[in-house]
């Protein structure tokens, strides 16, 4: 992460806050879209009262509406944020897990993403942060509906810096010279370093990490900025770093007792906390501003993972194994949640409502006065009728897929019905122990009464009546379920590799490290899949 202190990301682009003037009412709203990677439910002050580190959010809370029954689409990266671009699971729009620096393919092309939509009905578009559903060719952002990129396309980790930061296991920084780079580390990458995009364009490789936060709150400033000055209204996705490893926080003073991940979440808040103050100053009432997470948090990193809360899953870990990110329990995609829209979404409100990531995509396309892409179906609801507090009524089924641990992937291994949820699968995901759960397919089901149970620890007695009312219904829904994804229009995402899509901007370079400015370096272009020469910055 960067070094961006609660103090620095308020006064760090001040001259820029100086520049924004309140635009004009438009007919269609401003709409932010704001992604935690790897947030537990529990990170959120408003929601756990052990955490002390996200005042910001918090008061984002206060002055919006929070969803505590609120799901990611799914338990890991590329599948989660496919799902909310999309408003459909990956068993509909193909990515069932997550694509790697040497991944040719990524989101396919057929399907429709939220930018497109409303860039076709006069939105300026914008990505800042993590993309993760490819970069090559035209599944790169740039090519996705996104007017403007920067960030870095895939996970943080996924490539090694100067400035690698704290990780289990850590990872030594990016070698700079050949005999070092054959020093091969464990879950550690060593041979390519992280790029930063601009657009099209590796703009710095490796990443220096300790300056990506302040350089997102700067890049997302200036998108709005120029999206005020265009007349246009805006969609930004910022999809951050945070809470992913390797941290990277800004200094720890002394004695804070906050720890690394404690000083890495309070960056994120004062991110998120400055964001607002942007958007505020274009005139409060102008912008939906949309705050989640793309799952829980990742239980191996230990003291580096979140805090999931009340979601346990107490009945995997008693068997050993990970609850959290990759699983179907409620640590696994049960995320904090926030929408702020003064005006509209009334403050201080509470929802209880079943809702998911998947249902951003057809609220924000209904709001905009689009329409939703034709031939497919949506797992997503417009849950406008929530947020503005005319109802407390989501879904009444919500399909969890499988999302790395046991089973395949992307296949639904868990179903939502009301209060109940039932396993048809678990284990196979790794504790920060080293543990991992033993696969078990279970049939009849595990059912959980989440309204009496949320830490997910006694499944009902198969014998009991509550257990025999429910089944029955529990049984169609996942039947019916399944049925409606076979019959759909169903993609197929392309997961082959190959190293010569690997972004470097100077493979003379150990690691693809970039040279001094100004010079110029060979990097794939994405119109032709030919070498071009692009300037890294």
């Amino acid at each position: 992460m960067g070094t961006l202190s609660p103090q620095v990301v308020l006064v760090l682009p001040m001259m820029l806050l100086g520049l924004l003037a309140p635009q004009a009412a438009y007919g269609q709203p401003n709409f932010i879209i704001i992604l935690a990677d790897d947030v537990g439910w529990g990170d959120l002050g408003a929601n756990w009262a052990e955490t002390k580190e996200t005042p910001h959010l918090d008061e984002l809370a206060a002055e919006g509406m929070r969803f505590v029954d609120f799901h990611s689409a799914a338990s890991t990266c590329s599948p989660s944020r496919a799902s909310l671009l999309t408003g459909r699971l990956g068993a509909r729009n193909g990515v069932t897990h997550n694509f790697a620096i040497t991944s040719v393919g990524g989101l396919p092309l057929n399907e429709t993403t939220l930018a497109e939509v409303l860039q076709d009905v006069g939105y300026s578009t914008g990505a800042i942060g993590k993309w993760h559903l490819g970069h090559h060719g035209r599944h790169h952002p740039s090519f996705r509906g996104f007017d403007y990129y920067f960030g870095i396309p895939y996970s943080n980790d996924m490539g090694c810096t100067d400035t690698p930061g704290y990780n289990l296991p850590p990872c030594p920084p990016c070698p700079r010279h050949s005999a070092a780079a054959r020093v091969a580390r464990k879950d550690c990458y060593t041979e390519v370093a992280l790029p930063l995009f601009e657009n099209v364009t590796i703009v710095q490789q490796p990443v220096n990490l300790s300056s990506l936060a302040a350089r997102y709150a700067e890049e997302a400033a200036r998108f709005i900025q120029r999206a005020s000055d265009s007349g246009r209204p805006f969609f930004l996705y910022l999809a951050l770093a945070h809470m992913h490893v390797p941290l990277v926080p800004p200094p720890l003073p002394p004695a804070s007792g906050r720890g690394i991940y404690g000083a890495a979440l309070s960056e994120m808040d004062a991110l998120v906390g400055w964001i607002k103050q942007v958007t505020d100053s274009h005139g409060k009432g102008n912008t939906l501003l949309w705050f989640t997470g793309d799952n829980g948090p990742w239980a191996q990193k230990c003291e580096l993972a979140g805090r999931v809360g009340p979601c346990v899953g107490a009945w995997q870990r008693q068997r050993g194994g990970s609850s959290a990110k990759q699983t179907t329990w409620e640590g696994g995609h049960r995320v904090p949640a926030l929408a702020y829209w003064p005006g509209h979404i009334p403050a201080k409100r509470t929802s209880h409502a079943l809702l998911s990531t998947l249902d951003i995509f057809p609220t924000l396309v209904a709001l905009a006065g689009a329409t939703l892409p034709p031939n497919r179906r949506f797992d997503g609801l417009d849950v406008s009728p929530v947020l503005f507090g005319w109802s407390d009524v989501g879904h009444k089924v919500l399909l969890h897929p499988n999302s790395g641990a046991a089973g395949k992937d992307g296949a639904i291994e868990t179903l939502r019905l009301a209060q109940y949820k039932a396993f048809y699968t678990t284990g196979g995901a790794k504790a920060c122990d080293g543990s991992i759960g033993p696969v078990e397919h279970h049939q009849p089901p595990l059912i959980f009464n989440l309204d009496r149970d949320i830490q997910e620890q006694e499944p009902l007695d198969v014998a009991s009546r509550e257990y025999q009312g429910v089944l029955p219904a529990i049984s169609r829904a996942y039947a019916q379920a399944l049925e409606d994804i076979a019959t759909d229009n169903v993609s197929v995402a392309d997961y082959s590799k190959d190293p010569a899509v690997t972004p470097c901007c100077n493979a003379q370079h150990v690691a693809c490290r970039c040279q001094a400015p100004g010079t110029h370096i060979p990097m794939l272009d994405h119109h032709t899949g030919t070498r071009a020469t692009r300037l890294c910055l």
